[in-house]
């Protein structure tokens, strides 16, 4: 059985969910420190242009389960939703579920990110589980690769499946010695490095396809 662990993103790239397609338990890593460079809290619209969630400043040690709006963050999402001329209510199905839920309620911000995930993962047929590493109750002092190794283990996992960005991240000599195998996806080579607006357009299909024709395991 293969699991895979990311960090929960903001309408990530097509080859975020490539992960999601290859794996048959997918966490959402949540109980880690958030990466204030990373794209839990933004999704680049279009190259160098980055549609940002307004969060409140918290301590850099925060928790991504423990982040919270800014005040007056819906008003806000709304200014910079309207910047990128995200529409309101469309025809389109798909479309308009993703609208619905920029412009919708705001509950807590890992929520909110996790239904972004989950609507997408819909929209293109993929239906892998998904669970919150924070669900699990991983022994708190573990960190990095200890983490990851005992998360798989926890759920009966004997592969743990990451993206190719990854590769300098662990050690296949650590995942040999607890019984479980290392496997990393082959470069995402699609044509959907921002997806937002294509899904605001109503190319779930031509997403899907994209996603399930580029999720090959390196040998």
């Amino acid at each position: 059985m293969r699991i895979a662990v990311m960090q929960p993103y903001l309408y990530p790239y097509a080859g975020y969910f490539r992960l999601l397609a290859a794996s048959d338990i997918f966490i959402l890593y949540d109980d880690v420190q958030f990466p204030r460079r990373g794209r839990v809290h933004r999704c680049e619209m279009r190259p160098g242009h980055w549609l940002t969630l307004p969060l409140m400043h918290q301590p850099r040690d925060t928790l991504i389960r423990d982040l919270r709006w800014h005040n007056d963050a819906r008003g806000e999402l709304d200014r910079r939703l309207s910047s990128f001329d995200v529409p309101r209510e469309v025809e389109c199905p798909v479309a308009a579920s993703v609208c619905n839920h920029l412009y919708g309620r705001l509950d807590e911000v890992v929520d909110f990110l996790e239904t972004g995930i989950r609507l997408v993962a819909h929209a293109v047929g993929i239906h892998a589980p998904i669970i919150r590493s924070s669900a699990l109750e991983i022994d708190p002092s573990l960190r990095g690769q200890a983490r990851i190794t005992e998360i798989v283990k926890v759920l009966g996992g004997s592969c743990y499946i990451n993206a190719p960005g990854g590769r300098g991240l662990y050690d296949a000599g650590q995942f040999d010695a607890a019984g479980l195998q290392l496997k990393f996806l082959v470069p995402y080579t699609g044509q959907f490095l921002h997806i937002l607006q294509p899904l605001l357009k109503g190319n779930a299909t031509e997403l899907g396809c994209d996603i399930r024709s580029t999720c090959v395991v390196e040998n």
